[in-house]
């Protein structure tokens, strides 16, 4: 059975017209002093009978510790990740401005092989990035988001 993911990338134009992302650094060990391809869509798996967008706002809200925009969202696609994960992504654009990310947290034994476990945020950090930005930061599979996005907004304006 494939792995089910659900996102939610949101954007936002602002005067200069430069097109800007809403991103998230990954957190723990394996990601703690990485910056180029160590961001993701704020996203997480769910169930096959579960409405993705249900999911995805929920994620969302996980991962960013308030809820996503009260916003119409649009869906861009189905995206085959390396790992086999497939991500629905939706976008909206808002001008999402939290005081601050409060992600939730997971296990790990760490250091590998201590027998220590300590908790990590899921994310440890989120920016707006325009999108030349989002393309060196966010991890290779999730390239094609961009491209979709881009085709969205011209679709949307034409």
């Amino acid at each position: 059975m494939k792995v089910l993911s659900a996102g939610i990338l949101l954007y936002r134009q602002r005067a200069a017209a430069d097109l800007e992302v809403w991103i998230a650094h990954m957190g723990g060990p394996f990601w703690a002093h990485k910056n180029d391809r160590a961001w993701s869509i704020p996203k997480g798996e769910y169930l096959q009978d579960e409405d993705p967008l249900v999911a995805a706002k929920r994620e969302f809200a996980e991962e960013m510790g308030v809820p996503a925009p009260a916003v119409d969202y649009a869906e861009l696609g189905s995206f085959r990740q390396p790992s086999g994960k497939v991500i629905t992504v939706y976008t909206a654009e808002s001008d999402f401005d939290p005081e601050r990310i409060v992600s939730n947290t997971f296990s790990l034994e760490w250091p590998k092989g201590s027998g220590t476990v300590q908790s990590f945020p899921e994310i440890d950090d989120a920016i707006w990035a325009t999108e030349p930005e989002a393309r060196t930061k966010l991890v290779k599979g999730q390239q094609p988001i961009l491209d979709a996005l881009i085709q969205h907004l011209r679709t949307k304006s034409s």
